[in-house]
């Protein structure tokens, strides 16, 4: 019964406590020096923290008569946080590479090294790269002969005629290629790229050709994602690298682009798997109202 009794008290004790910050640094410190993909803290992470949250509630317990309900509340918000923690440990991180207008529905886990069903068809619809504004050279045929050369910089334009051409954007995967819109005074007579498509009339007398660009400097980059289950669409939206998009428990990161030896665009998604973010995120708000009770006792000696 005392061994009981003195196990009660010592794991609710300040000791306790300080043993386990010194457990969890030792811990945290090799996985911030060596590189990994698993982002999440695995048994062991679960075991320190489900010792912390053993330690709090036990500290309240024995405490509880000579705690203020101010300290009660950010203890089970600090609980809450703790809980999240353990159940995110059973969350995972997968990745996937995928050609651009194609979808998958299975992704390799890094925690079990093995490819896995999604539960959804996955499709990169576009790869999206935005650059801060360059310096082009159009060239400009009409017909076989050479009718022009204008230099300029994204984004803006140059007469051809009684046309007004807009150079809007300068796409280099999977083809270097400038993308234009032709205007007759105010009215947009179609679009156009370097490389040859268009929705300009048949008449139109004029092509253009991309001669030359200055380095460019990465503005932004994103893909258009869809989930589906068969004909269903779940869900649409865009990824980008600190902008994921959501789908209930699944995070979906966009982590690169690039192509392979045979030209053909494809894209990098990382899916992270958190069930534990709704308490952690329950447990910050339930802290910051203790935190402000406590604050405004200090201030106004409300109790």
């Amino acid at each position: 019964m005392k061994r009981f009794e003195w196990l009660y008290h010592f794991l609710g004790s300040k000791k306790f406590t300080l043993s386990l910050f010194a457990v969890l640094c030792v811990f945290l410190i090799p996985r911030t020096l060596i590189k990994t993909e698993d982002i999440y803290l695995g048994r062991w992470g679960s075991i320190i923290f489900g010792f912390m949250g053993l330690n709090l509630v036990l500290c309240t317990v024995q405490r509880i008569k000579t705690l203020t309900k101010t300290v009660i509340v950010i203890h089970s918000g600090i609980l809450m946080i703790f809980a999240g923690v353990v159940i995110s440990s059973f969350g995972y991180v997968a990745t996937v590479n995928i050609y651009e207008g194609t979808k998958v529905d299975k992704v390799y886990r890094w925690d079990i090294k093995k490819n896995v069903p999604l539960g959804v068809d996955l499709m990169v619809k576009k790869v999206n790269v935005q650059y801060y504004p360059v310096d082009v050279k159009v060239g400009v045929l009409r017909g076989q002969e050479k009718f022009g050369l204008f230099t300029l910089k994204t984004g803006e334009s140059f007469q051809l005629e009684q046309y007004t051409v807009k150079v809007d954007a300068l796409e280099l995967l999977p083809l270097e290629k400038l993308d234009l819109s032709v205007f007759n005074r105010e009215h947009l007579v179609g679009t156009a790229d370097t490389l040859g498509e268009n929705t300009l009339p048949a008449d139109f007398p004029f092509e253009f050709k991309l001669v030359a660009y200055k380095n460019t400097s990465l503005k932004r980059l994103w893909v258009d994602l869809r989930l589906s289950r068969g004909s269903e669409v779940v869900i649409e939206g865009t990824s980008e690298v600190n902008h994921p998009l959501t789908w209930g428990e699944f995070s979906f990161y966009h982590t690169k682009a690039d192509i392979d030896k045979y030209g053909l665009l494809f894209a990098g998604i990382q899916i992270t798997n958190d069930p534990g973010i709704p308490y952690v995120y329950t447990g910050f708000v339930v802290t910051g109202i203790g935190s402000l009770m406590f604050l405004f006792k200090r201030l106004y000696g409300y109790r």
